[in-house]
């Protein structure tokens, strides 16, 4: 305090009770705008592109404990001179712990495998970025990796993969689209949601676009959509409607 009171020429006790008041002091006044504590993303997959162009898979396994089964309880399993139910007891656990080490394996080996499936259809999306995303069904990834699509949901169900083009849930590799006439082409419905969302970007904010007239400009490039489908996802989105995105400082 005296340091502070030769500094501020203020006398003890107004310095007490403002000390006393900052003490009372929110240390973090931003977190009652957002109560949720942040939630951080650890990627189970890094998805890279080598020299030669090629994109390579790998599981983040930095964290994950090395599971294995201590030779000491292998031998005891096997010491005849043990006693015959501490020993069948011992080999119970240890096929147990196989079993579990096993599917842990196949999991891991299942997860490549989806992965590489998906990057095999969504090579474009690595090369230049979400708007170049395809069509794709887990039905299709299941029959090229020749598992049951249950087994593809369960694989991608809350996995995350590091890719070139940023931070991904898997499951954002996969969706439906529609069939492009002036492409001959399916194209995702996640393209045509990144096509609404430029147009609104771009358009003139003293008279922004319409549901219709947003329609017929996706249209005529080659993204076939109906007013309600264009509707939906701008809710999606949480774009405002037209009347509420104009500028009416601008005319």
């Amino acid at each position: 305090m005296p340091i502070i009171q030769k500094k501020t020429h203020l006398d003890l006790q107004t310095i007490k009770e403002a000390i006393d008041e900052m003490r009372r002091f929110n240390l973090r006044p931003g977190a009652q705008f957002e109560p949720q504590n942040t939630q951080y993303v650890m990627p189970d997959i890094i998805i890279e592109q080598d020299e030669n162009g090629v994109y390579t898979i790998r599981l983040t396994e930095d964290w994950t404990p090395n599971i294995h089964i201590s030779k000491r309880y292998f031998e005891l399993s096997k010491d005849r001179d043990a006693d015959q139910k501490t020993r069948e007891y011992l080999q119970q656990k240890i096929q147990s712990a196989k079993w579990l080490i096993e599917a842990i394996e196949q999991r891991r080996g299942t997860l490549k495998k989806v992965t590489q499936a998906i990057i095999d259809h969504q090579r474009a999306f690595l090369d230049h970025g979400p708007a170049a995303i395809k069509p794709l069904k887990m039905q299709q990834i299941a029959d090229q990796v020749g598992v049951h699509v249950t087994t593809v949901s369960r694989a991608v169900d809350d996995k995350w993969a590091q890719t070139p083009r940023g931070l991904f849930p898997l499951k954002r590799f996969f969706g439906g689209g529609v069939e492009s006439k002036t492409m001959g082409e399916d194209v995702a419905y996640e393209t045509i949601k990144q096509k609404l969302t430029e147009l609104i970007a771009h358009e003139d904010k003293s008279s922004p676009l319409s549901d219709e007239e947003i329609v017929t400009k996706l249209n005529d490039a080659g993204y076939p959509v109906a007013r309600r489908t264009v509707t939906k996802y701008r809710k999606m989105l949480k774009i405002p409607s037209s009347r509420q995105r104009k500028d009416w400082a601008l005319g």
